[in-house]
């Protein structure tokens, strides 16, 4: 057999995105800032506000976060300063959202 050409880690073309997720009802756009450990983070919403936000035990091991990802983040209706992270955008997916106008173009590059 030959295992020379097959790679696991192999890289797939970029993918052309029409579409991205947009936020609905009380979601909200946010820029991670900083991680503070385990599954917290500081992160800047496009609303103005800055939140503690977590990322829930059912995504704990398939959402990889850094800082400056483009996440949505979803309020907790209590403490409106925390919430919740519920998906990370892609690049392809960040570009998508410039170019409609969801995303200010004069944040920082990502």
């Amino acid at each position: 057999m030959d295992y020379k050409n097959k790679s696991k880690h192999q890289e797939e073309p970029p993918q052309i995105i029409t579409r991205a997720p947009i936020p609905k009802g009380r979601e909200v756009i946010g820029i991670i800032e900083q991680r503070y450990g385990g599954n917290k983070m500081k992160v800047n919403c496009l609303d103005g506000k800055e939140r503690n936000c977590r990322v829930p035990g059912r995504l704990k091991r398939k959402l990889w976060l850094r800082p400056n990802d483009v996440v949505i983040i979803e309020p907790w209706e209590l403490d409106n300063e925390k919430g919740d992270v519920i998906l990370k955008y892609h690049s392809n997916q960040i570009e998508w959202l410039k170019r409609n106008g969801f995303l200010k173009t004069e944040e920082k590059e990502f």
